[in-house]
């Protein structure tokens, strides 16, 4: 069967189906765990009886990298398998697989402990489903199980099953479609039984260990199984294809042609009741009871069924069997699903409490009341009533605060309200803004603030009657009284030092150390500065642009340039008292360009010349930041300087670094120092920045060890960027470098910018994520902030809130634009509150919960070690879900794991996390690379963090040429690829091609220009220009790609089987990773291990 086969369609609810075995599972470190010895079945990881396994059929690879285990997991004691080592289908329902008669396995034969825990329980818990079954009944209820649910009315141990979502209402507020994972029950044995007409099987009369459960496909999920009522074409399996993973998935049995693995029965099951056995009745939960099996002796329910005999047999080993992935939540699917639900309908922001659609869907979005989700987006739009109530459920409370967003064209930006010399109106007490929520009372005279009750006088040049709802007349032509978003102009009073601000300023500051010349990067940059210049960033409609720029050049030594328009040539100044650090000149180091063309263009040509013999290695970075600042200050504006810096700065100067890289200290408490900075001078200096409205942007260019921790500090603080292109080379890495430095150069930024989110009594703001300063507990200080930029901002309950009212957020930015302009910037959103844990749960986001939890990870290495951050992450998510499923879902065994609908994707989104760099290093991932993507994901948005954590996998030779829309995605893991295809894989910063192995020469040749796959160049990073339509489409949806995300995406060609390939392996993130990381299906176990022993 093709690798990439789906699997078939699954059937409608009431046509017979087929039963899915568990699958096989390597302990939680990737290891084989040790046999445990005989014993009856006992609490969770302890000795079990068993059976003998046998090796799997099929395709099968090496168990996954033996890295150290997950530091989640605890270790398992010496003679006990840490997690689940096997025994999840090595014995199966119905008529054997194999042609070999069976053997009785010695009673003293080691079998390895469940997939999960068993958790004991009293028997009182599951009184209403009536009294537990005999063995017997066991025996033939499992033999004719229902393909979801759990498998028999005990609290069950491990196993997972995705039962069929309903649509019924839940009684207990569960969702339609929840996921659920059935399991067999504790210490009672899947049957090794025989049907009669096949005689020399029979079922056990003892019980045995519990096997893994069935398992079927969400009906959102991804491919979906036949109907079984009909015979299969020939060579035609159930489920999905054999894999080359460590866990293999058999077929059911059918007439398959040799070498083809079956396994389970046929047809549909029995009715859920029967007078002879009592059972769980129908859940209410998206998900279904234990089916029953014939009865030992009895005449088969339906024609072709195999009916049981109550006499023993010996049973027989069969191969592990691996769990579905398609039977899975998907990430793809809920995506997909979305897109087709809700990409058509404008968003309309008027309703309270509304969960846009996800990132990953394209829509169009109406301002009538609520701030756009493209500026604010929330971890859930139903707020607990109560802190009680929010902590039981543990979901954080959050939002992610995008205030200058770019909106897509046909969105209207933000409009500018001007109320003149006495600015925009506010509330006396809580200082909050005009927004749509206040009340007019007393005919319009007076105004209620919906943030803290008080009541204000409206002022005479503002007033206006009131409808007769109470509205006033006018509503609906003032922004502040209609729209969630809109700009007022600031007054004198909102500027420092009561004086308006003059435009702000651009500074290059220019590496040219030794490394710099010689890799001809101080060359490229001077070039491609005399054309961007043009391209500064202005103010709508304005002719040019308002802000000035100066230039520095340095070493150990700093160099200043008079670029003055009335010069000849430019003038320079050199500054070696790098200990003290001041400017040598005002007039003429800030200009226009437009003034001062000529001698801009004569010192960009000459600058490359001057130090094109220079031997000088060493840099000072700290004088740097300090004279740009200083300079800034002189000329009293705001700016940005431009940073570009090659190596670790160790000549004699304040902020000097040393080397302090160790690879020794990965998994150990000091860890964490890696990622604080050496010294505290960068701190007191970012702090100066931001007090003078100085941003920092760092283009770095490592050879080696630069200290990102360190050097990284000013830019994190004053709300600036970092760029980091590792062993840069003209040939390779102009491209990335020079658009970045593009977009970098235009983008529109607020400058000297101050940041205050708002409430409403009960929640208030208590915690900050970003790129920015706090000098005390409430205002965010921004030196600069840009389009791309996110505040994530935590709430916390101080007072009950109330279910009428909801709960308010207004976030108010003021800030001074690229023209010079001080404004204010206003968001509003108002959100439900429940007193029902459901409908919290109804109404999260979980891209936003994901950003929220990574940037809290992200901060916590700082204090913690990793692993401490790890286990949090792995707690928190596990009693999110274990409140669920205690408070919200029908009760059904403990054996299933229960995901509410809007929440199902949380497992696999958090495993990326845990498995992300920063959190989970490989062997080849530097302490540089971990700082960067550290100060990266600080300040993404939720697209962003989205892609960067789950990247996109998308088949580019499967979709017809001629078609123009974007090939659709499939999930990132190596299963998934088809060596006789290609496919792109992007993840906001990374862009790779995969070339299997056996792809069409014809292809090849369009898309390479070269004969054959033997011959195309790994690592390539740029596609030949090629005139047919393959490579057009190619190239076409690369550009496209590209344009969406704010970085520009290097591309690396991989070809299969090649040494490039463990990098491109690496973002497969469903998949084992090399550093360790779980698999998504070996995790998804892991926690639903950690909620039984919560629910325990």
């Amino acid at each position: 069967m093709n690798v990439n086969q789906s699997a078939p369609p699954v059937p409608p609810f009431g046509q017979p189906q087929p039963i899915y075995p568990g699958y096989h599972q390597s302990n939680y470190s990737g290891q084989p765990g040790s046999a445990a010895p005989p014993a009856s079945y006992g609490a969770y990881n302890g000795p079990v009886p068993g059976y003998q396994q046998t090796p799997p059929l099929g395709v099968s690879r090496a168990p996954p990298s033996s890295g150290a285990p997950p530091s989640s997991t605890a270790q398992a004691p010496c003679g006990q398998a840490a997690y689940g080592q096997f025994g999840q289908g090595d014995i199966q329902n119905g008529p054997s697989s194999s042609t070999v008669p069976m053997q009785r396995l010695p009673g003293s034969q080691p079998f390895g402990s469940p997939l999960a825990p068993a958790v004991s329980q009293p028997a009182a818990v599951l009184q209403p489903y009536g009294p537990p079954p005999t063995s017997a009944q066991v025996t033939a209820q499992l033999a004719g199980m229902q393909i979801s649910g759990a498998m028999a009315p005990a609290p069950p141990p491990s196993g997972l099953g995705y039962g069929p979502p309903t649509s019924m209402a839940s009684a207990s507020g569960s969702f339609p479609n929840s996921g659920l994972y059935g399991s067999y029950p504790q210490g009672q044995a899947p049957p090794v039984s025989q049907a009669q007409g096949h005689p020399g099987i029979q079922p056990p009369q003892r019980s045995a260990p519990p096997l893994a459960s069935s398992f079927t496909p969400p009906t959102s999920g991804g491919p979906r199984m036949p109907s079984m009522t009909g015979s299969l074409p020939p060579g035609q399996g159930f489920g999905g294809p054999p894999m080359n993973q460590p866990n293999h998935v058999s077929s059911p049995p059918q007439a398959l042609p040799p070498g083809t693995q079956m396994t389970g029965l046929q047809g549909p099951p029995p009715p859920m009741h029967s007078p002879q056995q009592p059972g769980y009745q129908l859940q209410q939960n998206g998900s279904f009871g234990p089916g029953r099996g014939p009865q030992p002796n009895y005449g088969s329910p339906y024609p072709g069924a195999p009916t049981f005999s109550s006499q023993p047999g010996p049973p027989q080993p069969l191969p592990p069997k691996r769990l579905d992935p398609d039977a899975i939540p998907s990430p793809i699917q809920v995506i997909e699903d979305d897109r087709n639900n809700r990409g058509s309908e404008p968003f309309v922001t008027g309703v309270r409490g509304q969960v846009p659609p996800l990132v990953t869907t394209n829509f169009l979005v109406k301002d009538q009341g609520n701030a756009s989700p493209r500026y604010i987006r929330c971890t859930s739009y139903n707020i607990p009533c109560t802190s009680d109530m929010a902590k039981q459920a543990q979901v954080p409370l959050a939002a992610v605060i995008k205030p200058l967003a770019m909106l897509p064209p046909e969105e209207a930006s933000p409009y500018v309200v001007d109320h003149g010399e006495s600015g925009p109106l506010r509330c006396n007490r809580c200082k909050a803004y005009m927004c749509p929520f206040m009340q007019f009372i007393e005919g319009g005279r007076r105004f209620q603030c919906c943030f803290c009750s008080c009541i204000n006088d409206v002022p005479p040049q503002y007033f206006q009657h009131l409808d007769h709802t109470g509205r006033r007349v006018d509503a609906h032509d003032r922004p502040e009284l209609s729209l969630g978003s809109y700009e007022f102009l600031a007054t004198v009073d909102y500027c420092k030092n009561n004086k308006f601000p003059s435009p702000p300023a651009f500074i290059f500051m220019i590496d040219v150390s030794y490394n710099a010349i010689r890799t001809g990067l101080v060359r490229l940059l001077c070039e491609e500065l005399k054309s961007l210049l043009d391209y500064l960033p202005r103010e709508g409609g304005a002719e040019e642009s308002a802000i000035n720029v100066g230039f520095v050049t340095y070493n150990k030594v700093l160099h200043f340039y008079n670029v003055k328009s009335s010069l000849a040539q430019p003038q320079m100044m050199v500054v070696s008292d790098v200990a003290d650090m001041f400017v040598p000149l005002l007039d003429g180091f800030l200009v226009n360009v437009n003034e001062s063309r000529a001698v801009i263009t004569s010192l960009l040509d000459q600058i490359p010349e001057i130090f094109a013999d220079t031997r000088e290695t060493e840099t000072v970075f700290a004088p740097v930041i300090q004279a740009g600042m200083e300079a800034l200050k002189a000329a009293e504006c705001a700016g940005k300087l431009f940073v570009f810096h090659t190596s670790l700065p160790i000549a004699e100067a304040p902020g000097k670094l040393k080397n302090r890289d160790d690879r020794k200290l990965i998994n150990t408490d000091k860890e964490k120092t890696l990622f604080q900075p050496q010294t505290s001078v960068y701190q007191t200096l970012a702090k100066e920045c931001v007090a003078q409205g100085c941003c920092v942007d760092l283009f770095l260019f490592p050879n080696q060890y630069v200290d990102v921790a360190t050097l990284s500090v000013v830019p994190q603080l004053t709300g600036g960027s970092i760029y980091k292109y590792a062993c840069f080379q003209v040939e390779n890495d102009q491209e990335r470098f020079l658009s970045d430095l593009r977009r970098d150069v235009q983008k529109v930024v607020g400058f000297d910018a101050v940041m205050r989110v708002r409430t409403s009594t009960g929640i208030r703001a208590v915690d900050f994520f970003g790129a920015f300063y706090m000098s005390n507990t409430t205002d965010v200080e921004l030196a600069g902030l840009d389009a791309n930029k996110t505040v994530t901002v935590e709430f916390k309950h101080d007072d009950r809130l109330n279910e009428e009212s909801g709960a308010l957020l207004q976030c108010a930015l003021l800030y001074t634009s690229c023209a010079g302009q001080r404004r204010l910037r206003i968001h509003n959103l108002a959100l439900n509150c429940c007193t029902q844990l459901a409908d919290l749960y109804r109404n999260c986001e979980t891209d936003t919960l994901i950003n929220y939890m990574a940037k809290f990870a992200y901060r916590g290495i700082l204090n913690s070690p990793v692993k401490t951050v790890r286990d949090t992450l792995i707690t928190q998510c596990a009693q999110i879900l274990a409140c669920y499923r205690k408070n919200c879902a029908s009760p059904s065994s403990a054996g299933q794991l229960i995901l509410p609908e809007c929440m199902k994707l949380l497992p696999v989104y958090l495993n990326c996390v845990l498995k992300s760099d920063v959190l989970h290093p490989g062997a080849e991932v530097t302490t540089d690379d971990r700082a960067y993507a550290r100060q990266l994901v600080t300040s993404m948005d939720v697209a962003e963090t989205n892609v960067f954590f789950y990247p996109r996998l998308l088949p580019l030779t499967k979709s017809p040429i001629e078609s123009t829309t974007e090939p659709p995605a499939v999930r990132a893991s190596e299963e998934r690829l088809s060596n006789g295809d290609i496919y792109l894989l992007e993840n906001g910063l990374n862009l790779f091609v995969w070339v299997g192995a056996s792809v069409q020469q014809g292809v090849v040749q369009s898309l390479f220009n070269v004969a054959s796959f033997s011959q195309i160049t790994s690592g390539l990073s740029v596609l030949p220009v090629l005139d047919n339509p393959l490579s057009k489409k190619v190239r076409g949806l690369i550009d496209s790609l590209r344009a969406q995300r704010s970085r520009y995406m290097k591309l690396i060609v991989v070809k299969q089987e090649d040494k490039m390939e463990m990098m491109f392996k690496n973002f497969l993130v469903e998949d084992n990773s090399l550093s360790g990381g779980e698999s998504y299906v070996d995790f998804l176990c892991h926690m639903h291990k950690e909620i039984r022993q919560l629910l325990s």
